[in-house]
């Protein structure tokens, strides 16, 4: 399958910082993506050049086109959330809705309408009056009324409560995926995320630190719950990562689960949650 974005020695720098250093990666189509790492890793610069908003060095094609030099034509089939702020507070619901309608071809008014009929927003609301968890539900509803192959989140619920953040999710799934569309995301809430997701890509400093579907995690790293007494075999076992809970001692490994680990311990599969802490955290292998 050609893939829908591909990055080949990705970079961008800022003087001497190197906010993407040689970056490899390919996303494909209908594939649910979380792009996850810590402030300052370079999150929001890679999706800025796939968004076409910086020049870069490498290669990096969107639909099979350089996205800084094919911005207008990208676009065209991409839809784009960032935090809740962006709309002017003087502009109305309704007027948004026109908006939108006027600058993307693909943009279905019926479509957010009928999303917006399920909420509590109505069409003569400003922005400002309106709660950040209603901001979210005009944003959501433009986003998915935009017949669009490519839609690009980043950080979409910063800020909002639970309940918001929930709902957030479950329309996007339940009313916006499928196998057609590909979503992009970028979130420090990974519990939230993680069953959502079908692939992650933990990105560090500029790095990709690691690139995998979410269900070779199972085959591909076990954590084990080591019992007192085999500490010292778990550990010339390389560990890449350990960690102290509530009085046990919890090992991870990049390997796939075997009888000689089971030996040591209660072996698991770390969650994507998890599997982030541990290969990002200082003295990880």
């Amino acid at each position: 399958m050609t893939a829908l974005i591909t990055a080949r020695n990705l970079g961008k720098h800022y003087g001497k910082f190197a906010a993407l250093d040689h970056v490899n990666f390919a996303i494909e189509p209908g594939r649910i993506v979380g792009l996850i790492g810590p402030n300052g890793a370079g999150k929001t610069t890679a999706l800025r050049a796939i968004l076409g908003l910086t020049s870069f060095t490498g290669e990096l094609t969107v639909f099979d086109k350089n996205p800084f030099a094919a911005r207008s034509r990208i676009m065209q089939d991409t839809c784009f959330i960032a935090d809740v702020a962006v709309l002017p507070g003087w502009l109305k619901v309704g007027q948004a809705l026109d908006f939108v309608g006027g600058v993307h071809p693909r943009f279905r008014r019926e479509r957010a309408m009928s999303l917006l009929s399920k909420t509590q927003i109505k069409l003569e609301s400003r922005i400002r009056e309106l709660s950040k968890g209603m901001k979210t539900q005009v944003h959501l509803a433009l986003a998915m009324a935009i017949d669009a192959k490519l839609l690009v989140l980043d950080e979409p619920t910063l800020g909002l409560d639970l309940l918001a953040r929930r709902a957030f999710y479950d329309a996007l799934v339940n009313d916006y995926m499928d196998e057609t569309r590909t979503i992009l995301i970028t979130t420090h809430q990974v519990e939230e995320v993680e069953n959502l997701l079908t692939d992650v890509m933990f990105i560090d400093r500029g790095h990709i630190v690691l690139d995998t579907p979410v269900e070779a995690i199972a085959t591909r790293f076990v954590a084990i719950s080591v019992h007192p007494d085999k500490i010292g075999a778990a550990q010339a076992a390389k560990p890449f990562y350990t960690r102290p809970l509530m009085g046990k001692t919890i090992m991870y490994y990049e390997q796939a689960p075997s009888p000689e680990l089971a030996a040591l311990g209660e072996p698991h599969t770390p969650t994507v949650a998890d599997l982030f802490v541990a290969k990002l955290s200082p003295g990880a292998a």
